[in-house]
């Protein structure tokens, strides 16, 4: 069962949050792993943490609107290994151990979008057991929740993103209907809709 923890907490994006690490391609990419109460206790290789029976580790999601309140929404790259070509929310990933979360999804999200975000408010944390029935994999994360504006033009990265679009509340609603998403998605954006409700308004 997922379990929401909301917080108050506001920070703005800029240049510096945004900021690539390293070009230098490193052997295996890192996960954070957390206990039960989301307090690191170690990292595995990001595979394997999500091969079953999974290992709880730390991720954020990014939900981000333009200034009509609409929700950008990106379908996942065909080419990725977990859940290509469905639908999701603005941006999702992992931080680098260490890597403070906000850093993390401010710097993915212009990675992955081409676009920094304009606001980013931290909205809770969410943890879940959520499997994949088309990949076998799982998705067992200690989830940090962020939504925000963004404002400038998009130039989203192919390798990583098929393709987006902007939706108020209904057309989510007639979209999750008609195509798939991402395992994950209800329930961080459930997790996400008091603080989804105070940038965007109370029509979603």
């Amino acid at each position: 069962m997922a379990e929401s923890r909301p917080t108050s907490q506001t920070q703005f994006a800029n240049e510096s949050t945004a900021a690539s690490p390293s070009n230098s391609p490193a052997p295996e990419i890192l996960l954070e792993l957390v206990d039960d109460d989301g307090v690191t206790i170690g990292t595995a290789e990001k595979l394997s943490a999500h091969q079953q029976p999974g290992r709880l580790h730390r991720a954020f999601s990014v939900f981000l609107f333009d200034r009509q309140g609409r929700l950008l929404l990106q379908r996942r790259a065909l080419s990725k290994y977990h859940s290509p070509g469905v639908w999701s929310n603005t941006c999702c990933g992992h931080p680098y151990p260490d890597e403070p979360p906000f850093v993390a999804a401010a710097r993915r999200t212009a990675e992955e979008l081409g676009a920094a975000p304009a606001l980013l408010c931290e909205a809770g944390t969410v943890r879940y057991d959520l499997p994949d029935a088309a990949s076998g994999l799982i998705e067992r994360e200690w989830n940090h929740l962020f939504v925000g504006l963004i404002t400038a033009p998009l130039d989203p990265d192919p390798e990583e993103v098929d393709d987006t679009r902007f939706v108020t509340a209904q057309e989510l609603k007639d979209l999750e209907a008609q195509k798939p998403f991402s395992v994950w998605f209800r329930t961080v954006f459930e997790a996400a809709l008091p603080g989804i409700r105070e940038i965007a308004g109370r029509d979603w």
